[in-house]
């Protein structure tokens, strides 16, 4: 395996751990830089386990700062980009529209502007890879399943800005002839997954005897995957792909919230040796999220038929593994529910 330098953004947050644990471990002839700026989600003690590996380095930035980026590409000398770094809670971006028309688009734009100008000898030795989401195409009806030739069809801020990084990295890749590709994710669940997401804050409420937060009546409708599938498929189109191409990765699991919740409260009724039909008690129906899409499904025939990957773990399987991964690190789910994780990097880090 060849050396390379690589730049993981936002490789402090859920996904983005996972894909930098990965590299770190698989391809230790490779230099894995994990550039974050550690907001809310993004926690450096998702990677103790390799903190200390020699071929793992963190560096604390923001990408909307372009003269920063300019330059560690400068200093670091980079092979390729790793892109996660995003603003991805769509209920902040009903409250906070800019902050993620600044991170997702104005900070993919520097990244791709740092990566043009120090790739331009050839640009065919380097590659900038942009991970993105299927909320980029808008909801489906009751049948039928996103393709990579899906017309982008975003309902939220959040969603609007994902679909606008996409198109600034496709516009480079036709018109500086970067090597750039592209992957569209269904949602994730597994460790480390900051509780403000369905499956994390309903575990966590479950354990403590809290409502369970449920939009309309349930029945919007959600493919999963579980994340260390995600980071195995970023892993081969990274490797594998061909420039300017697109894959969509998805779990082929659909699920209706309520089934999900229902499903959750039962395992979490034998984890806890509660009677069964105790955590469901909890279970409260809010009013629904504005512009909220009724329906996402994945179509990832292309990624299993062209790269030959397919998702390990069906999700009554997964989620159980995900429950018993909260119940086993009850010290991380306090220190993130608290904000004292926020204080781990100024210990790790910041006193060097």
């Amino acid at each position: 395996m060849s050396s390379k330098t690589i730049i993981i953004t936002g490789g402090a947050g859920f996904i983005g751990s996972h894909v930098v644990r990965r590299f770190v471990n698989n391809y230790p002839d490779y230099q894995i830089i994990n550039l974050d700026k550690l907001t809310y989600a993004g926690n450096l003690e998702n990677l103790r386990d390799i903190e200390h590996k020699p071929n793992y380095t963190f560096v604390k930035g923001d990408i909307v700062d372009a003269a920063f980026i300019n330059g560690l590409f400068a200093a670091e000398k980079p092979d390729a980009i790793i892109h996660l770094a995003a603003e991805s809670h769509v209920d902040r971006s009903i409250t906070n529209p800019t902050e993620f028309v600044m991170t997702n688009v104005v900070g993919t734009v520097n990244l791709l502007n740092a990566a043009r100008e120090a790739w331009k000898d050839d640009y065919s030795k380097y590659r900038f890879y942009h991970v993105s989401t299927d909320e980029v195409y808008g909801a489906l009806g009751e049948t039928g399943m996103f393709t990579e030739a899906t017309k982008y069809d975003p309902h939220s801020p959040y969603s609007a800005s994902k679909a606008s990084s996409d198109h600034f990295v496709r516009a480079y890749h036709d018109t500086y002839k970067m090597d750039c590709v592209i992957s569209n994710c269904s949602n994730n669940y597994g460790a480390n997954h900051f509780p403000e997401k369905l499956i994390p804050l309903s575990i966590n409420n479950i354990k403590n005897n809290k409502p369970i937060p449920i939009y309309g009546k349930g029945e919007n409708v959600r493919d999963w995957l579980w994340v260390e599938d995600h980071a195995r498929a970023i892993d081969v189109i990274f490797h594998n792909a061909k420039a300017g191409d697109t894959y969509n990765i998805g779990g082929h699991n659909e699920w209706k919230n309520i089934d999900l919740i229902r499903l959750l409260c039962k395992i979490m009724d034998k984890k806890l040796g509660r009677e069964e039909g105790t955590s469901e008690k909890l279970i409260t129906y809010v009013t629904d999220r504005a512009g909220h899409d009724l329906r996402y499904a994945i179509d990832s025939a292309k990624l299993q038929k062209e790269l030959g990957w397919t998702p390990s773990l069906q999700f009554e399987e997964g989620l159980e593994k995900t429950v018993d991964w909260y119940l086993q690190n009850e010290e991380w789910l306090e220190n993130v529910t608290s904000g004292e994780y926020m204080k781990y990097y100024e210990n790790q880090y910041a006193t060097r």
